[in-house]
């Protein structure tokens, strides 16, 4: 699914127009995007949270080469579902 698909899909289930749905899914991925860069969690119940975790230096290895290289220190982003997504997506197998 693209940004697309759900401007599509917010813009049929809310009845208002394609350029009112962008303006909404873009405010909500700004807010995402803004709270998340800012190290701060988001928690939607129902579906889960977002988190950016701190990675220190690690030392790796150069597949190629085989030479140790140190692999520097970073911030990702971690998704944890919730119960109700797992059971939802698991109840459709």
């Amino acid at each position: 699914m693209t940004k697309a698909d759900i401007i599509e899909r917010v813009s049929e289930k809310i009845g208002v127009t394609k350029k009112e749905s962008q303006d909404l899914v873009e405010l909500v991925l700004y807010l995402l995007k803004s709270t998340l860069e800012s190290g701060e969690k988001i928690k939607i119940s129902g579906f889960g949270n977002f988190e950016v975790r701190n990675k220190k230096d690690r030392r790796g290895r150069n597949p190629q080469t085989g030479e140790t290289i140190t692999i520097g220190a970073r911030r990702i982003l971690s998704f944890k579902p919730s119960m109700r997504l797992k059971a939802a997506i698991n109840c459709g197998k």
